[in-house]
């Protein structure tokens, strides 16, 4: 409860800092930087040496990529009948295809799950999650906006992310038998300045701005992304045999909130910059409560 308390906590500190306080110039991007490029490759690299080899472990991964691809082809599809714009039917793609899995999908699986189930979400978030992000956020905000991809610079910019680095590097190492206890408690303490960091990051950068034409592109999105791809991973694996931690937490890092990073991502793009806040901030608010609430009916 402590764990899970902190995420509330720190959202909210964030968002009551950006009403209220005087903030520096640059403090959200400052913040995104250490998360991103300090604080998350050390958690990557503390937690990917002990996870234990399990073939069930395609599961999480496979649930980020059915999220991802299932709401390309929904919004494609609810595109044609209602004569959405590219630019909206890019924006849902991004935004309800990608989720939160780090920022809020770390310490949440961590408060529902302890450092098993945030063991089994780095898996699902590196290697399903990032690289989503990497080459096929960057292939849809192109094909949408009308901007071209080049398969150079999709590669460049997965191989130069350093938490994707730090995955590589983990796996070494735990083949290997794992860091020495001095290395591995001085990665796990600046690893864990990224559950307060973060989630103070996500209510700095809050917003809820609902238009009516927005309604139901909102609904639609945010149904796929909370509600049905969550269960089609689930049917899935049922189906496949796979149960436990590793099930509960490849459902729940299906059902996570829209990344932040996907908004920006349409934002840069000009694919509807409002709809993409309107439907990060509402899935941020409303994951708080589906996500505790579909952990009570899901096996771990």
């Amino acid at each position: 409860m402590s764990a899970l308390l902190i995420l509330f906590v720190c959202l909210a500190l964030g968002i009551l800092c950006r009403r209220f306080a005087n903030l520096p110039e640059g403090i959200v991007p400052g913040i995104n930087w250490w998360v991103l490029n300090i604080a998350l490759p050390a958690l990557v690299l503390a937690l990917v040496p002990h996870v234990a080899i399990d073939p069930h472990l395609w599961f999480p991964v496979a649930g980020m990529w059915i999220t991802f691809f299932g709401s390309w082809a929904v919004a494609a599809t609810l595109g044609r009948i209602f004569h959405w714009t590219p630019q909206r039917i890019g924006c849902l793609t991004l935004v309800c295809g990608l989720g939160n899995t780090s920022f809020m999908g770390y310490p949440m699986m961590e408060a529902l799950h302890g450092k098993e189930g945030l063991s089994v979400a780095v898996i699902a978030d590196q290697l399903g999650c990032f690289p989503l992000l990497a080459a096929g956020g960057i292939i849809v905000a192109s094909i949408y906006s009308g901007k071209g991809a080049s398969g150079g610079m999709i590669v460049k910019r997965v191989l130069g992310f350093p938490p994707f680095l730090g995955l590589l590097v983990g796996i070494v190492v735990g083949v290997l038998g794992g860091w020495p206890a001095a290395v591995d408690k001085l990665l796990m303490q600046i690893g864990q300045t990224l559950t307060p960091l973060a989630l103070f990051s996500v209510g700095l950068q809050f917003k809820l701005h609902l238009q009516r034409d927005q309604v139901g592109a909102l609904i639609a999105g945010l149904g796929w992304k909370l509600v049905l791809a969550p269960l089609i991973a689930l049917g899935v694996g049922l189906a496949a045999g796979v149960g436990g931690l590793i099930l509960t937490v490849g459902v729940l890092q299906a059902a996570m909130a829209p990344m932040i990073s996907a908004a920006i991502l349409a934002d840069q793009h000009g694919l509807e910059p409002r709809l993409a806040n309107t439907v990060l901030g509402a899935g941020i608010l409303i994951s708080l409560a589906t996500i505790p609430l579909g952990n009570l009916f899901l096996p771990a």
